[in-house]
């Protein structure tokens, strides 16, 4: 219950927002390549700035 109102580190947030651009890639990649494939850039810059704040 005391977890509700912790916030998040900078490491877990960017955690959650790959995993949800993940997910939108995977929807899109069936109906609209080019968009997929931004998302996919876009999540992919996401996850080197993570392992960036794992070093």
């Amino acid at each position: 219950m005391f977890g509700l109102f912790k916030k998040k580190s900078k490491e877990e947030a960017l955690q959650e927002k790959y995993q949800k651009l993940m997910e939108q890639w995977h929807k899109l990649s069936s109906v609209n390549r080019s968009e997929s494939d931004k998302i996919y850039a876009e999540a992919e810059t996401v996850l080197k700035s993570i392992e960036a704040l794992k070093k």
